[in-house]
Formats: structure tokens, sequence, C-alpha cells
């Protein structure tokens, strides 16, 4: 894990997201340049941050890697990075948001989704960052903002997270995003509150 890389703000995130949607012109040794809008990368990223995966799962899934279980859809994987076994409920507006980019793109069930790798993913968001002036984002970061938000959405669960990531233990939760229990934050927080002066 790259403890440099930084979770996101939901700002710098859409700023991120819209920026690669619609592309942009930017400068670069002098010369001026043009990031084409990139609506690969910007499923991919969203991909990340909606279902926690990292990029390496994410460039492996085809639309056959969603299952209709009943009345929900489920993605069963076997982890890139650690060989393990994951199967969870994939929300209905995520498979609908990737079932739009399938036919847009004219992908079939079986085809990969995704033409990219995680290199190129990386170099890409790099010059959106750089253009953005935002700083310690990596593909990475993506993952973690899920973390993050998981984290403060589930009222500091980080049981949930921890099985949601796939880590082998609480504390290595805690290191990868970077927070401390509930009680910690609430204790920063309220000490912090009472002595600001002005």
């Amino acid at each position: 894990m790259n403890k440099k890389t930084v979770a996101l703000s939901q700002g710098d995130y859409r700023e991120i997201i819209t920026a690669i949607q619609s592309g942009f012109e930017y400068e670069q040794d002098g010369q001026q340049k043009k990031f084409r809008a990139n609506i690969q990368l910007a499923t991919i990223l969203q991909l990340e941050a909606n279902l926690g995966l990292r990029i390496s799962d994410i460039l492996t899934l085809t639309m056959a890697s969603i299952k209709k279980d009943g009345s929900r859809y489920r993605l069963d994987i076997t982890e890139k990075k650690t060989g393990k076994a994951r199967q969870f409920t994939v929300p209905d507006s995520v498979y609908a948001f990737l079932s739009e980019y399938a036919m847009n793109k004219g992908i079939g069930k079986h085809d990969a989704l995704f033409n990219i790798g995680e290199r190129a993913a990386q170099k890409q968001l790099k010059i959106v960052c750089d253009y953005l002036g935002i700083e310690g984002v990596s593909t990475h970061s993506f993952r973690k903002t899920f973390a993050t938000i998981a984290y403060t959405d589930s009222n500091y669960n980080i049981e949930l997270v921890r099985q949601l990531l796939q880590h082998s233990s609480t504390s290595t939760t805690q290191r990868y995003i970077g927070i401390g229990t509930k009680q910690i934050e609430e204790a920063l927080q309220g000490t912090a509150s009472k002595l600001l002066l002005g």
C-alpha cells in the first residue's frame, strides 16, 4: 500500500472525474497539449470509488462478471493481489452505470470492459491531477476514498470496513485509511473546538 496516497475529498473527487470526462488543454515543457475526454478512465475510477476494488481487479471485469442473484446483482472475483475470493452485492445504480457504459461502447457481455493498463491509467490520472493542482493522488486514492466514506457513513464501524476491504485485521484497516478509532476522532474534534482562540 502507498501510505503517501491520500483519500479524496468529495470536491476533489468530482473535480478530477469532471476534468477526465470533459478533457482540457494544458501546458507541458512549454508546449500546449490537449487531454482528450476519457470516459474509460472516468468509469474505472468511479468503480474503484463505489465498489472499493483495486484497479487491478477493475481492469479484469466483464459484464458477465456480475451475475443476477434473485433481486440483486452479485460480483464474484478472486483478488489479483491477494488471491482471496471476494463476493459482494453490486448496487443497482452501479450495475446500471456499467451497463450503459458497455452499451455505449459496444462491449459484449464476455468482452473486457477496459483496454488500458494500470500504468497508463496512473499516467493519465497524474496529468489530470497536475493540471488541477491536487497532490498525493494515485488510482489507489479512489479505493481509499471508498474506505473513508464507508467508515464515516457506518458510524465509524472499522470492522465493517475491514470486511469490505478484505484486510486481515482492523489495525491494518485503521492504518490504511489513516483514521483512529471513533473515540480518538471524537476526542480530537472536541479538544480542538474548545481550544481555538479566534
